[in-house]
């Protein structure tokens, strides 16, 4: 191998590592709370972060550009069989001990990048956050 090639090779390799290392350090095995304006932050910096809504009452209120995949119909279950799991994930739901078991299953399930939504949609409210509904759509 030319020393051009091996030196392009090298680096290439080293990214690689690198930011697999990164995912490592931010995610480990868990999923990663974040705060509404953390969720903000996402949002603005990655354009392919999808925000989950898993709860029931979607069409009253939800953050602009969720989807909903109910967790209490099923909808939550069927759609982790066709997600990407290499995307970023934020879901939240209306109590922790729901939106914590769904960032759970994401993680169990293989997704590598999860986030969880502190407070949840009450927090975003709070925080004073845009939000849509069923007639704002």
């Amino acid at each position: 191998m030319k020393p051009v090639n091996l030196v392009v090779f090298v680096l290439l390799l080293g990214l690689i590592c690198f930011l697999v290392a990164r995912d490592i350090e931010e995610f480990g095995f868990h999923y990663k709370d974040v705060t509404p304006k953390e969720a903000k932050k996402l949002m603005e910096k990655y354009n392919e972060l999808e925000v989950i809504d898993i709860s029931g009452v979607y069409d009253k209120g939800h953050i602009p550009g969720a989807v909903n995949y109910f967790i209490g119909d099923g909808s939550f279950d069927e759609a982790l069989k066709k997600l990407d799991k290499n995307k970023r994930y934020l879901v939240y739901y209306h109590t922790d001990n729901v939106s914590m078991k769904a960032a759970r299953k994401l993680k169990d399930e293989g997704f590598k990048k999860v986030y969880r939504l502190q407070g949840n949609f009450s927090a975003w409210v709070a925080a004073g956050y845009r939000t849509a509904n069923k007639n704002s759509v």
